[in-house]
């Protein structure tokens, strides 16, 4: 053994020799220590990490995802389309109910609270899918994921038919921007009568068309996301999860990105890696970044943080380069892990201040659209939910208006709890407790 060792320090020298020593498992006759045999420190190397496995840009991406009530089968449909995709198409990774629904109080009360990521591929596109939360309590988040897709898939449980977070996931996708969307009727393996079917499918065109989409064109696919994991009557199963896979491809459009604008992402979440650093995540909402990139950390409180982009992940494979649309982790330097928070964005230096005034034109919800029942005046605080943050805002209304009545277009301003990344023609969302009570877009900001 020592004639091994010595012949690979005469090649290689000690350093190199060692390594490949440490690498050797259970060495019998080895008892006295290296340094006593060499006379040197000997430091136990770790094996070096396997490379991580690079991100092709091959389709177009599309975000995605998953919204609806709560208990409607939003999670174990996005398991299905994983689970029907990785069997036709080599692009896609099978993930279960388990995998996407991670967190310990999700898995004890089934319920969705966190909106998580999964990605899968057609023979078109590349897809970024979000699984949305349906409990009320966990709004926030149900926002913040809705605000990264291009498209959605509204689920609908066949046994109970549209319910009230149905309609609020609908208002509030409308509200953030989300466009287009197709309609997964579940459950329908547990319900038998034909018509009952057909009134479902009515009155969920007709809500469509309430909230602002087109009722008469949204696609609307029957099936159940149980029996297609299950591999259990393919004809509502795996044959539906195919027709709606189809319906995604051509009806939701691939979404014009502004890579020509300077880069800004609102961060989401962030990790610390020990031994790395910091990793700040969210959806890029314009512009290009690439690793090396000199980017500032712009946010809650008058301090500018400075950084640089030393590494870029999505979907657990690295890349180069991170484009608008794109749902990613981005690793920066010398920023400790409580230094950055939700709400906050990453943009390139100098183009996004934080303000703590603005003026706004906000359109305030009926009681039947499930806004404020009464009107409000001057000094009113409900929450103002912009990009990924939320923030208290104290309402003054125009000198001469002494409120303002639900249905109504009003501008006013707003003063903000604390400073906020905000830009002239930025939407938002103001909510009172568990309702919506209005959505705006920023006219005017303010020193």
């Amino acid at each position: 053994m020592f004639g091994i060792i010595n012949q690979a320090i005469s090649a290689r020298g000690v350093g190199q020799a060692l390594k490949c020593l440490c690498s050797v498992k259970n060495v019998k006759g080895l008892n006295t220590p290296l340094r006593q045999i060499y006379g040197c420190q000997v430091r136990l190397y770790a094996a070096e990490p396997a490379a991580k496995k690079g991100y092709a840009r091959l389709k177009p991406h599309v975000n995605i995802g998953t919204i609806g009530h709560v208990d409607h089968g939003k999670t174990t449909l996005t398991a299905a389309i994983t689970k029907v995709l990785s069997d036709s198409t080599g692009g896609t990774k099978f993930k279960d109910y388990a995998a996407i629904d991670n967190a310990p109080e999700e898995r004890a009360r089934g319920i969705t609270i966190n909106a998580a990521k999964v990605e899968y591929e057609t023979e078109n596109r590349h897809y970024g899918h979000i699984d949305c939360p349906g409990h009320a309590d966990y709004i926030k988040n149900m926002i913040t994921g809705a605000s990264q897709m291009d498209g959605a898939i509204l689920v609908v449980a066949a046994t109970d038919g549209q319910m009230p977070q149905t309609r609020e996931h609908l208002l509030l996708a409308n509200q953030v921007g989300v466009k287009k969307l197709v309609v997964f009727v579940n459950k329908v393996d547990m319900i038998d009568d034909d018509e009952l079917m057909e009134l479902v499918e009515m009155e969920i065109r007709e809500l469509l068309s309430e909230y602002g989409y087109d009722g008469d064109e949204t696609p609307v696919i029957c099936g159940s996301a149980l029996c297609a994991l299950e591999n259990k009557k393919p004809e509502v199963g795996v044959e539906k999860i195919n027709e709606l896979i189809e319906a995604i491809d051509s009806f939701i459009p691939v979404p014009e990105r502004d890579l020509d604008k300077p880069f800004l992402m609102p961060v989401e979440s962030t990790f610390s890696i020990p031994g790395r650093g910091t990793v700040v995540s969210g959806s890029i909402e314009r512009g290009v970044v690439k690793k090396g990139d000199e980017l500032e950390i712009v946010g809650q409180g008058k301090t500018v943080l400075k950084t640089i982009a030393t590494g870029l992940e999505m979907f657990h494979k690295s890349l180069d380069r991170g484009e608008a649309g794109d749902v990613l982790g981005t690793l920066i330097r010398g920023i400790k892990r409580e230094e950055v928070k939700r709400g906050m964005i990453l943009c390139k230096p100098g183009t996004v201040k934080a303000y703590k005034k603005c003026k706004a034109q906000v359109y305030i919800l009926t009681k039947e659209e499930g806004g404020r029942h009464k009107p409000f005046i001057s000094n009113y605080t409900p929450q103002m939910y912009v990009r990924t943050g939320d923030v208290a805002a104290t309402i003054t209304l125009a000198e001469g208006k002494e409120f303002v009545m639900p249905g109504e277009d009003a501008s006013f301003e707003l003063t903000l709890f604390h400073e906020m990344p905000l830009e002239q023609g930025l939407r938002f969302t103001l909510r009172e407790g568990s309702r919506t009570v209005g959505t705006g877009v920023i006219t005017e900001l303010m020193e």
